[in-house]
């Protein structure tokens, strides 16, 4: 087994044509959020991915393997929940609430200027859709946000602001939102189709 322990954040520095070349595998959040873990690159070698802990493996990023070689890594598509605003009903500042409350619990959210993606769960499908936002399940790549304390993950190549991270608010169960909501008029937020 080949082993690699460097990461290359988006192959920063490399040329173009050694990126073009190197083996690639292709992985899901599940497995790239972990700093130890095998895998299967697109030359049929076998993996072992040793990183220091903490670390967060991002589609694009490079992993250097003792031998030298470069492996590029590829976000594979998983399932995930694609949230946008309802314009008939609201806002685009809808996703800006709607990311305060996913944060509130933790929940890994890539942002994006037009919508959210989450990892499935209905329990927060039915809160999002009660704050009049549409959700939709797809199968593509997820790259949620590291966080303000984050390293790689967030963008924060080494360095330090010092201080501790904020506390957290209030936490809220999500059958807070599960209020049905009516308009006086039907209304879908399960797809992309009104009606009124």
């Amino acid at each position: 087994m080949l082993t690699a322990n460097k990461l290359m954040p988006r192959g920063h520095g490399l040329a173009p044509v050694l990126l073009k070349r190197a083996a690639t595998i292709e992985l899901d959040w599940d497995v790239r959020q972990k700093s130890r873990f095998d895998a299967t690159d697109s030359l049929g070698r076998q993996v072992g991915v040793f990183l220091p802990r903490g670390t967060a493996v991002r589609g694009g990023d490079v992993l250097v393997a003792e031998d030298g070689s470069l492996v590029r890594v590829i976000a594979a598509p998983q399932p995930v929940l694609v949230i946008t605003h309802c314009s008939a009903h609201g806002t685009p500042f809808d996703l800006t609430r709607a990311a305060y409350h996913l944060g509130n619990r933790h929940v890994p959210i890539e942002l994006k200027p037009d919508h959210l993606k989450i990892e499935p769960d209905h329990v927060l499908a039915a809160m999002l859709r009660s704050m009049h936002l549409i959700v939709r399940e797809a199968d593509e790549s997820f790259e949620p946000e590291g966080g303000a304390y984050g390293a790689h993950a967030s963008g924060n190549h080494g360095h330090a602001h010092g201080g501790a991270a904020a506390p957290v608010g209030p936490v809220l169960h999500p059958d807070a939102y599960a209020q049905p909501h009516d308009h006086g008029h039907e209304h879908d937020h399960h797809g992309h189709s009104h009606s009124h």
